[in-house]
């Protein structure tokens, strides 16, 4: 993203948009704006954002890091070699585990398996995150009736 839009988008209030994965931050400077990637994501988690620019979008769905949208760079903006995404999931106070009530959703989506449940006596499993296991792809956000999941650039401890 150009560091005026950056500024602004601080300013205002408004979330960073989030990059592809494999992209680093020079990204929009070197990016053609040509859509491919967007066009081959069979998730559709990708979406031509600010200026034209593709930015992920996990509302609905996480990405499955097929590797569909690097394939399709012709400008090779894609470097599988480093992680994925910078950032990992965290699990917040809103989590119904945490409040009594069964639920498991977010492990169901984990592929990762980076999100357990650990029995506890006389209530739910509580959920246990592996920061090292996330991928960061976002599968969980999606499915949590409470919206506890965040995705933290922080490197977080086990939740």
């Amino acid at each position: 993203m150009h560091p005026r839009r950056a500024l602004l988008r601080r300013l205002a209030g408004a979330e960073t948009p989030r990059l592809p994965p494999w992209t680093a931050d020079d990204f929009s400077d070197r990016c053609t704006r040509c859509g491919d990637c967007v066009r081959t994501c069979p998730e559709q988690v990708l979406r031509l954002g600010d200026g034209g620019f593709p930015q992920l979008d996990l509302t609905h769905a996480g990405c499955s890091l097929c590797g569909a949208c690097a394939d399709s760079c012709d400008a090779g903006l894609f470097d599988r070699a480093q992680p994925a995404f910078p950032w990992r999931a965290r699990i917040g106070e809103r989590c119904l585990a945490l409040a009594g009530i069964h639920c498991r959703a977010c492990e169901d989506s984990c592929e990762a398996r980076a999100i357990r449940f650990r029995p506890q006596l006389g209530g739910p499993p509580l959920p246990q995150l592996d920061s090292l296991a996330c991928t960061g792809c976002g599968a969980c956000l999606a499915p949590c009736p409470s919206q506890a999941i965040q995705l933290s650039e922080e490197m977080t401890a086990d939740a």
